[in-house]
C-alpha cells in the first residue's frame, strides 16, 4: 500500500485552524488517502518551513495569516486571481519541481454569500473591513458581483486608499479609514481584519449597519466572534461567521490538488457540530 500524499496549512498562529477537519472529510467523501497537518511558522521562518515541507515531499500548503501576501514570492507561476490579489492561499508542487500559488478565498467567500445564504450582492452598498491579505484575496470576486459601490475601510487610510486605488479599474470602490466610512447603512459589511482572532472591537459608528444589513465575519469561532456580537448588540438581525467560506474555499484547493470537487454542504454541517460540541 502506498503512502498517503502529504497536505498542511501553514501560518502562524496555527493550532486553531480547522483545516485538517474540513480536508480529511473530503479525502474520505471521494475515497482518497492523504494526510493533513499543521505547521506554526514563526516570523522570519515562512519561506524556509515551506521549503522544507515540500523537499520532504508535500504535495500542496494552504497558506493562512500572516503570510499569504509573503507566500506569493515563493512561487514560480501565479494564477490570474492570484496575481490579481497579489495574494496566495495555495501552495501546489509542479511536476517541475516549482511552486505554483493559487487563491482560493475569494471564491469560498462568494460562494458562502450567494449559494448558502442567498444573499444577493448586485446592486448593494459593500463595506469591506481591512486591507490585508484576507481583503485582497476577497475583493475581486466581490467587485464581479457587481455591488453599487464597495468601501475599504482600514486602521490605516493610506493602505485603505491604495488598495482601492489598484482596484478602481474593476468598479466603484473607495478607501478610508475607520473613522471616515460615513453615515448611511451599509447592506453588507463584511470583517477581513484579524480583530476578531484577539476579541478585539472595531473602532466603527454603529450607523454603517442596521437591521436590514448582513454583517459577515470572515473569522470564525467556537462562538459568536467579536465582530458578529458588535452587529447583533446594533440591530443586525442577520449576521455570520465565515464556517461556510471556510470549506468552500477548502473544496476548490482540494479540487486543484485532487482533480475532484467534494461536496461542500454534510462537511460545513459536520463542522458545526464539531465547534458546538468544543463550545
Amino acid at each position: 500500500m502506498s503512502a498517503p500524499d502529504h497536505y498542511a496549512v501553514i501560518g502562524h498562529p496555527v493550532d486553531h485552524s480547522r483545516s485538517p477537519f474540513i480536508h480529511e472529510r473530503f479525502a474520505r467523501q471521494v475515497g482518497h488517502d492523504i494526510d493533513y497537518g499543521r505547521i506554526d511558522a514563526a516570523p522570519g521562518d515562512f519561506a524556509r518551513a515551506v521549503r522544507d515541507f515540500f523537499a520532504a515531499g508535500g504535495k500542496g500548503l494552504n497558506v493562512t495569516l500572516p503570510y499569504k501576501q509573503a507566500a506569493v514570492r515563493l512561487v514560480a507561476d501565479l494564477t490570474p486571481r492570484a496575481a490579481r490579489a497579489g495574494a496566495v492561499n495555495t501552495l501546489s508542487l509542479r511536476d517541475d519541481g516549482t511552486l505554483a500559488g493559487d487563491n482560493t478565498d475569494g471564491l469560498g467567500l462568494t460562494r458562502d454569500l450567494v449559494y448558502n445564504f442567498g444573499i444577493a450582492v448586485a446592486g448593494r452598498r459593500v463595506l469591506l473591513l481591512g486591507a490585508g491579505g484576507a481583503a485582497r484575496g476577497v475583493l475581486m470576486p466581490l467587485m464581479g458581483l457587481q455591488p453599487s459601490e464597495i468601501t475599504i475601510a482600514n486602521r490605516s487610510s493610506a493602505r485603505a486608499l491604495e488598495l482601492a486605488a489598484e482596484f478602481r479599474d474593476a468598479g466603484a470602490v473607495r478607501g478610508c479609514g475607520f473613522g471616515d466610512v460615513g453615515d448611511r447603512p451599509y447592506d453588507i459589511v463584511i470583517n477581513a481584519t484579524a480583530a476578531s482572532l484577539s476579541g478585539e472591537t472595531l473602532p466603527l459608528a454603529a450607523s454603517v449597519v442596521e437591521a436590514h444589513s448582513f454583517c459577515y465575519d470572515m473569522a470564525y469561532g467556537k462562538e459568536d466572534t467579536a465582530f458578529v456580537r458588535w452587529a447583533r448588540e446594533r440591530g443586525c438581525v442577520r449576521s455570520a461567521m465565515g464556517l461556510g467560506m471556510l470549506v468552500e474555499q477548502a473544496a476548490e484547493s482540494f479540487f486543484i490538488w485532487r482533480g475532484i470537487r467534494p461536496d461542500t454542504a454534510p462537511v460545513r454541517a459536520a463542522l458545526k457540530v464539531e465547534l458546538s460540541l468544543e463550545a
